[in-house]
This record gives C-alpha cells, sequence and structure tokens, in this order.
C-alpha cells in the first residue's frame, strides 16, 4: 500500500479576471502547484498572476472550454486536479475535505462539488441553482472531456465518482450586463455545438425554446421563490437559449 502524501494541481482558465483572479489566488494556500491557463487576457489578470511567483501562466488560445479544459488537464504535474474558476471561493471545510479525499484508500476517479450562487453579495437559493453540482475534482489518469460538448462539458470518467460535503461559493453574477455577456458568449458557443450535431434552427424551437427555459427555471425550479433576483435569473438563461438558436439561424442562414 501507498502511504505517500498525494499532492494537489490547481487548475484555473481565465479570460479578463482582474476583478476575481487576486482574491483567489490568495486563497489557494493549500495546493503543490497551482497552474493558469489564460487565453490572451486584455485587462490586468496576466500581471496580477506574474505577481505571484507560486503560479504558472500558461497562455493559451480559447477555442473551446473543452478543449481549454483539456488543454490544461496535460499542463499538471499531479494526478489530481481540482479546477476552480477565477469567480468562485473554497471554504476552509472543502479544502480540508478535498485533501482528505485524495488521500483517502477509496477508488475514486472524479468527485462532484456543489456550488453555492451568489447573486451579488447574497445567495440565490433556486432559480434552478439549487441542485447546481460539477465535476471538479479529479484523477487526470481516469478522465478526460468530451470533445463533442464545447460548452457545460461533460467528464467521461473511467471509474467511481461521489460528491464532497462541502460547497464552492460562486460569485457569477456581479452586475446585469456582465452576467447578460457570459449568456451571450454560451449561447454561440452552444449554437456552434449545435451546429455540428446537425440541429436546425426552427422557428417554434426558436420561439419556443427560451420561454421553455424560463418557466421551467422560475415555476418548477422555484425561481419566483428568489424574487426580483429569480425574474432576472430566469430572463438571462432563457435569454443565452434565445441566443443560441439566433446564431444558428444567422450562421445556417449564411451557409446557404
Amino acid at each position: 500500500m501507498n502511504n505517500e502524501k498525494q499532492k494537489l494541481s490547481v487548475l484555473i482558465i481565465t479570460l479578463n479576471e482582474e476583478q476575481h483572479i487576486k482574491l483567489l489566488l490568495e486563497d489557494i494556500d493549500f495546493a503543490d502547484e497551482i497552474i493558469v491557463i489564460d487565453s490572451y487576457s486584455t485587462d490586468k489578470t496576466v500581471s496580477i498572476v506574474e505577481s505571484f511567483k507560486n503560479v504558472k501562466l500558461i497562455q493559451h488560445r480559447f477555442v473551446d472550454y473543452t478543449s481549454q479544459r483539456n488543454f490544461a488537464l496535460d499542463q499538471a504535474k499531479n494526478s489530481w486536479v481540482l479546477f476552480i474558476d477565477a469567480d468562485e471561493r473554497l471554504t476552509s471545510g472543502l479544502k480540508s475535505e478535498i485533501v482528505t479525499a485524495i488521500n483517502s484508500e477509496n477508488a475514486i476517479s472524479a468527485y462532484f462539488i456543489y456550488r453555492i450562487f451568489m447573486f451579488k453579495d447574497s445567495r440565490l437559493n433556486f432559480s434552478g441553482w439549487q441542485t447546481d453540482k460539477i465535476f471538479r475534482l479529479l484523477d487526470k489518469s481516469k478522465c478526460r472531456y468530451n470533445e463533442e460538448r464545447t460548452v457545460h462539458e461533460k467528464l467521461i470518467v473511467n471509474g467511481p465518482i461521489d460528491s464532497l460535503k462541502h460547497k464552492i461559493i460562486h460569485f457569477s453574477y456581479s452586475s446585469y450586463e456582465d452576467y447578460k455577456s457570459k449568456m451571450h458568449h454560451y449561447g454561440i458557443l452552444k449554437a456552434n455545438e449545435k451546429l455540428v450535431k446537425g440541429i436546425k434552427p426552427y422557428f417554434l424551437l426558436h420561439l419556443l425554446h427560451p420561454l421553455y427555459t424560463f418557466l421551467y427555471q422560475f415555476i418548477i425550479r422555484f425561481g419566483f421563490l428568489d424574487g426580483k433576483k429569480g425574474v432576472i435569473i430566469c430572463y438571462l438563461n432563457a435569454y443565452s437559449v434565445y441566443i443560441r438558436y439566433n446564431e444558428l439561424r444567422r450562421i445556417t442562414s449564411s451557409r446557404i
């Protein structure tokens, strides 16, 4: 049995994250290796990262989230990898749980981590985010991201999976325009993913899918209990779906 302490590589993918990156890098005090994969930021992100002598900066052109994450995995020295976004934070409890998990004798290949969605400075309790979880801690020798998914990437795991109890705090929504820009970006990437799969921008889908997304998150996923915040988040998520079909229609029309 190998009793050697497992080392952890923390991987961060960035683009213009000057608002968040300093606080995150100051907070990662338990990692054995920290790598920032930056897709040529035009703000102060690079200079902030370079001020941390224990952080390795690699600039790599962004194509899509899947290829960027797989590229990041290839840069890590250690088998155990933690992906964290610049707008996310780890609690002390989560840090301890991560260290315990990678040094346990359980044959787990990847762990889900739940996230708490922060709307500015307050928690969003519903609107579809109450069960939000994502693979973030994984043994890279047993995992790879599915290249058919370019946004909301899917991890292929060879082996057992589990979930951690402590949650990531996700400061995704800082302002209306900032979050709208993110949703627009996701919509464009999703359109290109659908195009590759041969999905057509049918008029009824363009009309009804955004409406369905809003009503599902606002009613079925209890977004109305989040009040005005719920209206905003559910609308912007539906807006992303609208942009997806809008872009898909534009690309399809340009090829005719």
